[in-house]
């Protein structure tokens, strides 16, 4: 009887872990970006060193400097002795060249040029240590929380810092801030100076439709990559970092992708600013107003739960005045079973004021004669 207690444990254990999404990297999060869902992540909130995929808030800092007009694709740098000299995966840029701004883009997302990272760097900022300090104020106000850069590169360095949170914020403001920019992240090669590189990015030559954005590799992190796909209607991003190489880099990207593919699928709920419901107020000037959310309400849930998820609208009932509409007054709820899953707040586009003098005197009559049958759910 004990043995088969301890067999029904281990098959509890198991099953649970089957359902699951594991991955072997050291930190990891997969997120649609449509429904604004994490599917899954691990980790996510370590301070990592992020190598190359730091590049990122370089080039985001370039798209940035170009959107606001201050540079221009066909501007051009000098390169300096500092950059020529630069180790570690290059572009082969030559000493005092003046190179484009466009071409220094490629060769840093498609060749991950160093070189070319600290020729951007000197040309917009005077240097790189003054680069890294706007890089810093930069990533506050996009809204990196525990990032702190000390180089555009991702050269090794124990104070330059991220976490694989911060690298999903950072791709996802690439992604909605620069869409005229970021198809230099899909770029499958690049040639400068007669050499020719191929995007390091793995998922680009798969069937998976993958448009961005770019891997990473130092001794300090393993070897780690931020990719995005666009198929079947849905956006996915995928940060992994912390393998042992760059095979099972490639290997556990597209596992990873493909189970949210195929095994995952995006509820969409209600529109933003559609009226979800009429709440009732009680010793108002009103005496029911209607909620909706500001943004689109959806989820991305395994297919094997669709038919546990529900919905609930949570709220004061009745409501009472007075009522802002800068202000949430509700809370759209979805759940798995009694599980919360994500909400979202709700607000009115209706003002409410308390009752004047005489409105109370009636109100008041009201419910001494019909009691509080008269405030009903709509």
């Amino acid at each position: 009887m004990k043995k088969f207690y301890f067999i029904l444990f281990l098959f509890c254990i198991l099953s649970k872990n089957l359902n699951a999404i594991e991955t072997i990297a050291k930190q990891a999060i997969l997120y649609d970006l449509d429904t604004k869902s994490v599917i899954f992540k691990k980790n996510s909130d370590q301070l990592v060193s992020p190598s190359s995929m730091s590049k990122i808030m370089t080039i985001y800092y370039t798209f940035k400097q170009i959107s606001e007009g201050n540079l221009a694709l066909e501007d051009k740098f000098t390169v300096s002795k500092k950059a020529w000299k630069k180790g570690g995966s290059k572009m082969f840029v030559k000493i005092n060249d003046q190179v484009k701004v466009e071409d220094l883009i490629r060769g840093i997302i498609v060749q991950s040029g160093n070189d070319a990272c600290i020729v951007l760097a000197e040309g917009l900022s005077g240097s790189e240590s003054l680069f890294s300090e706007e890089l810093n104020e930069l990533g506050k106000e996009i809204g990196l929380k525990n990032s702190f850069f000390t180089n555009s590169t991702g050269w090794p360095d124990p104070q330059h810092l991220m976490t694989v949170d911060d690298l999903l914020t950072l791709s996802i403001r690439t992604i909605k801030d620069f869409p005229d920019l970021f198809h230099y992240y899909s770029e499958k090669e690049f040639t400068y100076n007669g050499i020719k590189q191929l995007n390091r990015n793995p998922l680009l030559f798969t069937e998976l439709n993958s448009d961005g954005l770019k891997t990473g590799h130092t001794s300090l992190g393993g070897y780690g990559l931020v990719a995005t796909v666009k198929k079947n209607n849905r956006r996915l991003i995928l940060v992994l970092n912390g393998l042992n190489s760059s095979k099972n880099r490639a290997k556990e990207a597209e596992r990873l992708i493909k189970i949210a593919l195929n095994q995952y699928e995006n509820i969409k709920i209600a529109d933003a600013n559609k009226d979800l419901k009429t709440l009732n107020v009680w010793g108002g000037d009103k005496k029911n107003i209607n909620v909706f959310s500001k943004e689109e309400i959806s989820i991305t849930v395994p297919k094997r739960i669709r038919k546990q998820i529900s919905f609930a609208i949570k709220h004061q009932s009745p409501l009472l005045p007075p009522i802002s509409n800068n202000e949430p007054i509700a809370e759209f709820l979805i759940k798995k079973n009694k599980e919360i899953l994500k909400k979202y707040d709700l607000y009115t586009n209706q003002k409410v004021g308390k009752m004047n003098f005489f409105q109370k005197i009636a109100h008041n009559f009201k419910y001494l004669l019909f009691g509080e049958s008269i405030i009903t759910e709509r």
